[in-house]
């Protein structure tokens, strides 16, 4: 049976300029390239979770204008739930701005909007809509409060709660109690625990001060070298696939919405499900794009036979 993902996140339109390097401050580039999709790491991690497979709903918040409708419509051609996203009628839909380069890498700049308008009690009045789910998955492109809000209720009706805290933010020691996993990548890890990840024993440190602040289980992404995880049960390290990148941006919300299509409630098939997750970041970065270059679940089967 198919899991049952939602996720409670950021809807915003990416623009993205491909450059030929970053530029230096006070200098200006011309841009060899511009094209607009649809993003926000919220939608990215819920189209990567429908895509593998999950049935998935979103819970968020647009602009009455045309990118909100825009990225309504884009969710709902992955098959997404959309009944839960909220339009507000004072502030426009979110916005991202990507710097690419030409090794892949990229810098991006995002404007809130009405990522950041939700509200608490919008959540609540979607109870429902979470306790359906075996994950809940959210980020810090919308507010902390509301992020408390959803995984104190999902608690409450035994979802387990993941949460990418990214960007990387002081966090609400209350968040942590009600979180089952957290999955940072290695310099937000560092940012939040005051431990630089520099090794597996770092990580293990790592490890131990988020169990500190009340979380169990970790997974840390480290780029292009792989995934290191540490639950209740076991501890590792999942080597990422060696392809050409093109451009990362949205491997990492790939990478977390596809180990939700396959990851137990138990994560007792958590080494399974990060291989899994890391054949399909490994696909997004060989496309360009956010939204339009994470893999189907056919695509990463097929790129699993090859």
């Amino acid at each position: 049976m198919a899991n049952q993902v939602t996720v409670l996140g950021s809807l915003n339109v990416d623009t993205t300029l491909r450059i030929a390097r970053m530029p230096q401050p006070g200098e200006t580039l011309s841009t060899e390239n511009k094209s607009s999709a649809a993003g926000g790491k919220g939608a990215n991690q819920a189209v990567a979770a429908a895509r593998a497979g999950a049935v998935t709903r979103f819970i968020g918040k647009v602009g009455n204008d045309e990118a909100g409708r825009f990225m309504v419509e884009s969710l709902n051609n992955d098959g997404i739930d959309t009944s839960a996203i909220i339009t507000d009628k004072t502030v426009g839909t979110g916005a991202a701005f990507i710097l690419l380069d030409e090794e892949g890498q990229n810098s991006i700049l995002v404007y809130g909007g009405s990522n950041q308008q939700i509200k608490p009690a919008e959540v609540t009045a979607v109870e429902a809509e979470i306790a359906k789910a075996d994950f809940l998955i959210t980020q810090f492109e919308t507010p902390q409060d509301v992020t408390l809000a959803a995984f104190t209720i999902a608690k409450q009706h035994g979802v387990t709660t993941i949460l990418n805290p990214a960007p990387a933010a002081k966090i609400d020691p209350a968040i942590l109690k009600v979180t089952d996993l957290v999955i940072p990548n290695e310099t937000e890890s560092a940012v939040l625990t005051g431990i630089e990840v520099t090794d597996v024993a770092s990580m293990d440190a790592n490890a131990e001060k988020f169990r500190a602040m009340g979380v169990k289980n970790l997974i840390i992404t480290v780029g292009s070298k792989g995934a290191y995880y540490n639950t209740a049960a076991a501890s590792g390290f999942v080597p990422a696939f060696k392809v050409k990148a093109v451009d990362t941006t949205a491997a990492g919300d790939t990478f977390i919405g596809a180990l939700s299509s396959q990851l137990k409630p138990d994560l007792s098939n958590i080494e399974a499900a990060l291989t899994f997750a890391q054949r399909a970041s490994s696909l997004t970065v060989q496309g360009l794009g956010a939204m339009p270059s994470i893999p189907t679940l056919a695509q990463v089967e097929a790129a699993n036979q090859a």
